[in-house]
């Protein structure tokens, strides 16, 4: 490689809405907390050892042996028609009722993120998010300069009650929330919150984006009805994917909503990347067509909550006085607050020197960072590693806990 130029040209000039876009704290932190020597809770990840490779690799062996032109060629942006109606007939035995003109297919629930901000947002566009809130949703935001009003949350989800107090001075343009099993923080929003947050969109004509990435992985507790399911005014888009149930790398999700918005999100995605890949399609819904694909979740519920139970079991031994954390029904997370006065930004090396690694919290924030928080994902690692993680933490907490 050639040496740098010591009169070299300006670098280019990158876009105003660039100096907003901040790498993903989380991905930056992965790169240190995923050596192989490090027990790390750090990653949202699902376990490799549940994805069900072997009926992946037949149905994308089936896809190329009986349409493997159709499965390589260009296809429509809005999604391979039979996996659209798989994701209509799943939804209604959920209780959301939609028709296919209703689903479009996208790149993981994170591509319907970023094509709903872009068609509902104008810089200085307010923004109704949890504090705190799911970090690459806040990066999308920012992306489209948006600006933040932020409702707090407690053990419910998202604090509905204070949502009032804002549309006195500025009415926002979107309500985002994750309200199942939220990430950083593991709570769900109750059902009667649930309610009150869709008639209060309602009466103000605000679009909630619904984002239910982890929805299928309750492992306690009853089921609760998606946002969308108890909207009838078409004030709700709901993001799904599979990346969680079937394996992230497929880069498969999904948005529904009223017709209007898909259409328009349609309409951006062609100019984005013109369609989800088309192999990945024909082979999911082949999947799905012949996979128990309940028998699947089952699985996945049942071992994702005896590694939640382990991970809150060994926080009970092995975290100091003052340390407290949510108590999740299901997803992959729990977040943690430290003893009083402690910095998980202050931690975090040195809990890399006792190898074992977490999130900190502040990225999550979109108000003002606060630092006394972590993120602990349970669904990546087996009982036995979880409690020795949970150990080294421990200790590494307790020595800087006077």
């Amino acid at each position: 490689m050639a040496a740098p130029v010591a009169n070299a040209p300006p670098p280019f000039p990158l876009s105003q809405r660039m100096s907003r876009m901040k790498a993903s704290a989380v991905r930056e932190i992965l790169k240190v907390a995923e050596r192989p020597d490090v027990l790390s809770f750090a990653g949202g990840l699902p376990a490799p050892e549940l994805f069900p490779v072997e009926a992946i690799a037949q149905a994308h062996a089936e896809a190329f042996a009986e349409e493997g032109r159709a499965a390589l060629q260009y296809s429509t942006t809005e999604g391979y028609g039979p996996l659209r109606e798989w994701i209509c007939a799943h939804l209604g035995e959920r209780g959301l009722r939609v028709g296919v003109d209703q689903v479009l297919i996208t790149n993981g629930s994170q591509q319907g993120i970023e094509l709903v901000a872009k068609v509902m947002l104008d810089p200085g566009d307010l923004v109704v998010v949890e504090n705190p809130s799911y970090l690459a949703a806040l990066q999308t935001f920012s992306g489209y300069e948006a600006s933040y009003a932020v409702v707090g949350s407690d053990d419910d989800g998202m604090r509905v009650d204070e949502l009032e107090r804002l549309v006195t001075s500025r009415k926002p343009k979107l309500i985002y929330l994750v309200p199942n099993f939220q990430n950083p923080k593991g709570t769900t929003l109750s059902l009667e919150r649930r309610r009150a947050l869709v008639r209060f969109a309602q009466r103000h004509r605000i679009l909630i984006l619904e984002d239910n990435p982890y929805g299928e992985l309750r492992f306690r507790g009853e089921h609760l009805p998606s946002l969308a399911s108890l909207d009838d005014e078409g004030v709700v888009v709901s993001l799904g994917s599979f990346s969680k149930t079937l394996a992230p790398g497929l880069r498969i999700g999904w948005m529904v909503g009223p017709k209007e918005i898909v259409r328009a999100v349609t309409v951006v995605k062609q100019a984005a990347d013109l369609h989800t890949a088309t192999v990945a399609q024909r082979a999911t819904a082949r999947l799905l067509a012949r996979f128990d694909f309940n028998a699947h979740l089952e699985r996945l519920r049942v071992i994702y909550g005896e590694r939640c139970m382990a991970m809150l079991g060994a926080l009970e031994r092995h975290m100091p006085a003052g340390t407290r954390w949510t108590q999740p029904d299901g997803g992959m997370f729990v977040w943690a607050e430290l003893p009083r006065g402690m910095s998980a930004d202050t931690l975090f090396p040195l809990a890399l020197e006792k190898r074992v690694a977490f999130v900190p919290g502040a990225p999550f924030f979109a108000a003002e960072p606060r630092h006394e928080f972590m993120r602990l994902n349970f669904s990546n690692r087996p009982p036995e590693l979880l409690e020795e993680g949970m150990r080294r933490l421990g200790s590494v907490i307790a020595a800087q806990h006077h």
